[in-house]
């Protein structure tokens, strides 16, 4: 009997020392991250200009230039040219425009709920240039001319003369391009919180 009274002894010790260990390895693996909603309506805010920045130099180019009628900027090199786009990049699919759009409110929807998830500063300029940006072109779908779910892209920065732009494909390439970056460069969606200081130790 004496033999078996340290064992039974030791049991209770083991599990212990076990659930300490338990315990140490969950509490470093989570890693408190800022709240999304302290990024969010940020982000929100940043697409939202980039809309009215993008709709209002539109109205501009509209009421201003004359179609398809060249005004040198920087030389050549960039001039403002008022043309109107049914398809995508370098007009192409302009007999499906139906369908880019249901695309492009596929890619809002799909833009939203990636910004949604993220509480990092750099990736909610990233992703909030592309929300402004898609968001913007869905609206040029939707309700200009010819009609609903049928309407013509307002580009007007000729680029070279190789390209016809907005500003909402400088959002959508600079968001691109930027995500991009973060991924190669490791950067995570969400940004650790910041660690409270410990307080400083009572002078003896």
């Amino acid at each position: 009997m004496p033999d078996t009274e340290p064992e039974a002894a030791a049991a209770p010790l083991s599990d212990a020392s076990s659930t300490e260990v338990d315990t140490a390895a969950v509490t470093a693996d989570e890693t408190p991250t800022r709240p999304i909603a302290k990024v969010l309506p940020w982000t929100l805010v940043w697409a939202a200009g980039i809309i009215l920045i993008d709709q209002a130099t539109k109205y501009w180019a509209e009421a201003t230039l004359e179609p398809y009628v060249g005004v040198p900027v920087i030389g050549e090199w960039i001039q403002w040219r008022l043309v109107y786009n049914p398809g995508a990049a370098f007009g192409i699919g302009g007999d499906y425009t139906w369908i880019l759009t249901l695309v492009a409110a596929l890619a809002v929807v799909g833009i939203a709920v990636f910004v949604a998830r993220i509480s990092s500063v750099r990736w909610a300029l990233a992703a909030g240039a592309l929300l402004g940006g898609a968001i913007s072109h869905l609206g040029d779908r939707l309700f200009r001319e010819p009609g609903f779910a049928r309407g013509e892209i307002v580009d007007f920065i000729d680029y070279f003369g190789f390209f016809v732009g907005n500003v909402a494909d400088i959002a959508l390439v600079g968001g691109a391009i930027a995500i991009v970056l973060l991924s190669l460069l490791g950067v995570s969606l969400r940004r650790p919180a910041p660690r409270e200081q410990d307080p400083s130790p009572a002078a003896p």
